[in-house]
């Protein structure tokens, strides 16, 4: 069986969850579903993103939206939807949030695992991306197997 270590920052699509579990064609796939809340530490980031995608509204929303343990409900009903849509499709599925240092976690769980991969499935991140400080890209140097970074879909 092949083992995948899928970090999301929100719920899967259908779209996201066809993708991912299509990704080896027929062979079982089992995942380890890693799902931070939100922290106030990247707000500015994500409105300087949502400027860069020309979405100034939801720039201006970002004040709005739980952060913190105010996160934390929605995004165990995040991780449960998500596990849930990844079991329907025939995968095996665990998950769990990280609330502190997400990638000292990720390698505990890759090795814990001995996952043969790592998903990044996030929305864009241009700023965090320019300078190499997304999930992604930090995660390369420290897991030691193959990282795949995809972009989220929004319904």
């Amino acid at each position: 069986m092949f083992t995948s270590v899928l970090m999301i920052e929100q719920p899967l699509t259908p779209v996201d969850v066809d993708f991912v579990t299509t990704l080896h064609g027929d062979d079982p796939v089992s995942f380890v579903v890693l799902m931070q809340p939100r922290g106030d530490q990247d707000r500015l980031l994500r409105a300087i993103d949502d400027v860069a995608l020309g979405e100034l509204p939801e720039a201006l929303r970002e004040a709005d939206i739980p952060e913190g343990e105010a996160a934390r409900g929605p995004a165990e009903q995040a991780l449960a939807h998500s596990l849930e849509a990844l079991r329907r499709k025939g995968a095996t599925a665990v998950g769990q949030l990280v609330e502190d240092h997400p990638l000292d976690k990720l390698k505990t769980v890759v090795e814990e695992s001995t996952a043969d991969e790592v998903i990044v499935l996030t929305a864009p991140h241009f700023v965090e991306e320019f300078f190499h400080r997304d999930w992604a890209s930090r995660a390369r140097h420290k897991v030691g197997v193959p990282v795949l970074k995809l972009f989220a879909h929004n319904e």
